[in-house]
């Protein structure tokens, strides 16, 4: 029970001794009153003059392994055992859970039925989630179980340099790298290793830049192909313009060609025109003459 509150720190009343809260064992978000109870982790005694000083935590990785064992009675029994765990506290935690006896689901066992267990213990520290993954001795394998919910297409690891490169689907990459990092970050440390996300095509660009380094044959192979791909595609422009200028040619003949043909025949329209337009002045003179001589005939 939450006895005081001074400045930032937090003064537990644990019954026959009263034990602190600092502000970097609270967790970041939760608000504390008087008299509120609490679950706390006991991080460390101290022994003085004035009796033990407790040093209390709410965000301690052993505060979410404790919680578990109040809830989960196969890890008390040890049929199920916690192997590691990472917590970011108030945000998310991954837990690496194994079991050695026959027909034990370890992660079943931590989630419960229809998730209760695994609610009870989020409930406690302020819905914090979750991740309960199964433990393995292959690198490989623990690694790929880390960074669930992404899928993982490969592992590849350096065990000298503890370097693990993952390679995932470039649908699963904003995933697998989590809200500002934070799902490899837990990976890293829940296992212990460096983990370093590669996309389909940022692996693709590093795979071709180890062979090359490891190949110099191979690199003046893929030089040699870059220039002849080049120069064929000069000479392909190279004959699209030679072919668009023999085109643009041709049509220009053709066009010559048929102005040519047709002048012949306009001019001989023009002369048709002009012999028939003679005659025809001299029908409207004549129209005229008998239209002036008509009155004169009358008279």
């Amino acid at each position: 029970m939450v006895q005081r509150i001074e400045g930032s720190n937090i003064f537990v009343d644990l019954g026959r001794a009263t034990g602190v809260i600092f502000p970097q064992e609270q967790v970041q978000g939760e608000r504390y009153y008087n008299g509120q109870r609490l679950k706390v982790f006991i991080v460390k005694v101290d022994q003085s003059s004035k009796g033990p000083q407790i040093l209390l935590s709410r965000s301690h990785p052993g505060m979410v392994k404790k919680l578990f064992e109040l809830e989960v009675p196969e890890i008390v029994a040890g049929t199920v055992e916690i192997k590691s765990i990472a917590r970011e506290a108030g945000q998310r935690s991954k837990i690496a859970v194994f079991s050695e006896a026959s027909g034990v689901d370890p992660v079943g066992s931590l989630v419960g039925q229809r998730g209760i267990r695994v609610q009870s213990v989020m409930a406690e520290i302020g819905d914090e989630k979750i991740d309960v993954i199964l433990w393995n001795e292959d690198a490989k394998t623990y690694v790929s179980n880390a960074l669930s919910p992404s899928k993982v297409s490969e592992v590849m690891v350096n065990e000298a340099e503890k370097r693990a490169k993952v390679k995932v689907p470039d649908d699963q990459l904003s995933l697998a790298i989590g809200k500002q990092g934070q799902n490899v970050r837990l990976a890293a440390k829940l296992t212990g290793w460096n983990i370093d996300i590669l996309g389909t095509d940022d692996y693709g660009i590093e795979a071709t830049a180890v062979a090359v380094e490891d190949k110099p044959q191979a690199k003046r192979d893929i030089e040699d192909e870059i220039i002849k791909n080049l120069e064929n595609q000069g000479q392909d422009e190279t004959s699209g313009v030679e072919e668009v200028q023999k085109s643009s040619e041709t049509s220009e003949e053709t066009v010559i060609e048929e102005v040519q043909e047709k002048a012949p025949e306009e001019a001989e329209v023009v002369e048709a025109c002009e012999v028939e337009e003679v005659p025809a002045e001299e029908k409207t003179e004549e129209s005229l003459e008998d239209v002036l001589a008509s009155p004169s005939k009358e008279s």
